[in-house]
């Protein structure tokens, strides 16, 4: 299967992308961004990397008429899961936060949670392609992210917010001045996942609440999040507080252990060694 056919794309302006893998079907596919600066343009999250995203971007013509004028294309991970940091090593400029630094680094599978199955890829990448040889590659790092960095795309920046309790390395990207938060797994419209190995139920209330007074600063309008479809604030407001509400109930902890320990086990059993 040839690149422009792995994946799609929509222009919702301002120099804003929204790519897809077409044939990854499932609710682990992740939302692409990518947005063009006027000295950096920079692509949030990368899939699986089944095919060359940056390929894909240059054929495209994603990057304008002159990107030899910018610095290299920059990648951000928003975490380091299978889904989000699958191409990471196609780009020679890679983001992450200090947090998941070793775990892309040393190709760390369980910490990336890579979890894939035949049935999810619609159409396969390549001839006799198997989901159960599928590994994240290992990637060293180029940018080591930390709360409060500001990444300068020239004519806009985006500021890391580091939210963790998803992952220990998440992050929301947000760019105040247009009031857009790229928030990866930290919030997205539909069940919030606290339950993996590196998941902290206490972290995660506490980013939701730095997410709620985020919307009461009036700091957010739109948020482009690492699945399914975009929301306002309003939205946003109601799953953060919806999610404090209900992780500090019993039930809903007992249930947290429950899974993190049924997640772990079989993650450890699909990837038994912590380097690809």
């Amino acid at each position: 299967m040839s690149t422009d056919d792995w994946y799609a794309h929509k222009s919702l302006g301002d120099g804003l992308f929204w790519i897809q893998e077409r044939f990854f079907q499932s609710e682990n596919r992740a939302n692409i961004w990518l947005l063009r600066g006027s000295h950096q343009d920079v692509v949030i999250d990368t899939g699986l990397g089944l095919r060359s995203l940056p390929d894909y971007i240059e054929a495209k013509g994603l990057l304008g008429k002159d990107p030899q004028r910018k610095n290299p294309l920059l990648a951000i991970a928003t975490h380091a899961h299978f889904d989000h940091s699958g191409g990471l090593h196609q780009f020679q400029q890679v983001g992450v936060h200090s947090a998941e630094v070793d775990a892309l680094a040393n190709g760390d599978n369980f910490e990336m949670v890579t979890w894939l199955s035949d049935r999810e890829i619609a159409q396969a990448p390549s001839p006799g392609w198997r989901a159960r040889h599928y590994k994240v590659k290992a990637v060293q790092p180029t940018h080591i992210l930390q709360e409060g960095d500001v990444i300068n795309l020239g004519d806009r920046q985006l500021t890391v917010l580091h939210m963790p309790g998803h992952s220990r390395g998440s992050i929301c990207l947000h760019d105040g001045d247009n009031k857009l938060l790229f928030s990866g797994d930290v919030v997205y419209d539909g069940a919030m996942i606290d339950w993996l190995p590196y998941s902290r139920v206490s972290e995660y209330i506490s980013s939701c609440e730095r997410l709620v007074g985020l919307v009461d600063s009036e700091q957010v309008d739109q948020v482009l999040p690492g699945h399914y479809n975009t929301f306002g604030a309003k939205r946003l407001h109601r799953l953060a507080s919806s999610y404090i509400s209900r992780a500090e109930t019993c039930p809903a902890k007992f249930s947290t252990f429950a899974w993190r320990t049924l997640a772990g086990v079989a993650l450890r059993a699909l990837n038994p060694r912590s380097a690809c």
